[in-house]
């Protein structure tokens, strides 16, 4: 990878502006390698770069993949109007580089919720074309049976939808839990098919994406951390 000056490497990483990070770089606050840089000019090998701002660790990265364990009441926009937003549960470099949820989770939904700033990536897993399969787990304001199931997975009619939508897969937990497998990622489609099968929904969570496991990834809700390439080839089914 082509050397860049140490500003624009602190720029594309998301600590501001140019100005701000000649700035940082100026004051003394940034090391790489663990040696002080003071010379905004000073070029390196981007790939792998390892340096501390503020004495805080970051290596760089070309694009970043997150993984959020999103908690209920918090909304999946950048500009939130009701409840706070899920970037401020992120560090602030991340709303710089314009990172942003890959798709959305209503704000009483909590569970998985990927995050990046690659557009190629956020696309492939968020298009309906891709067919990602996502599994939900929702909590039902009355209690069910197998008929539940069978009308899930037989399909039913959402308004605005010219055909009946069907679960890929439903499994009913207990009598107030129910396990619904979606692809297609519409509007408040787990909600409304159970609306549409007579039941409601009292919570909901999404537990998996692909083959990526929100139980395996030992994050507790508000948590995030970096999607590694074992997360990646999960995700997409490998």
């Amino acid at each position: 990878m082509k050397k860049l000056s140490l500003d624009r490497i602190l720029q594309s990483q998301g600590f501001g502006t140019r100005k701000g990070c000649r700035a940082l770089i100026e004051d003394s606050e940034v090391t790489v390698g663990g040696e002080p840089v003071t010379k905004f000019k000073a070029e390196f090998d981007p790939e792998g770069l390892e340096f501390t701002v503020f004495d805080e660790p970051w290596i760089y990265r070309q694009h970043v993949y997150l993984v959020l364990n999103k908690p209920a009441n918090y909304e999946c926009s950048r500009k939130p109007s009701h409840h706070p937003g899920v970037h401020t549960l992120l560090p602030e470099q991340f709303t710089w580089r314009e990172v942003q949820p890959v798709g959305r989770l209503d704000h009483d939904t909590t569970g998985l919720l990927l995050l990046s700033d690659d557009g190629d990536f956020i696309h492939a897993q968020s298009h309906p074309k891709h067919h990602q399969p996502k599994v939900y787990v929702a909590t039902l304001a009355e209690a069910a049976d197998n008929t539940l199931v069978a009308q899930l997975l037989a399909g039913v009619k959402l308004i605005d939808e010219p055909a009946p939508i069907a679960a890929q897969r439903a499994v009913l937990l207990d009598t107030n839990h129910i396990e619904i497998v979606i692809a297609e990622g519409k509007y408040h489609q787990v909600k409304r098919m159970l609306a549409a099968a007579g039941n409601h929904c009292a919570a909901l969570t999404r537990s998996e994406i692909g083959g990526l496991k929100l139980a395996e990834l030992d994050l507790a809700e508000g948590e995030w951390r970096y999607l590694d390439e074992h997360d990646l080839a999960r995700l997409n089914g490998a």
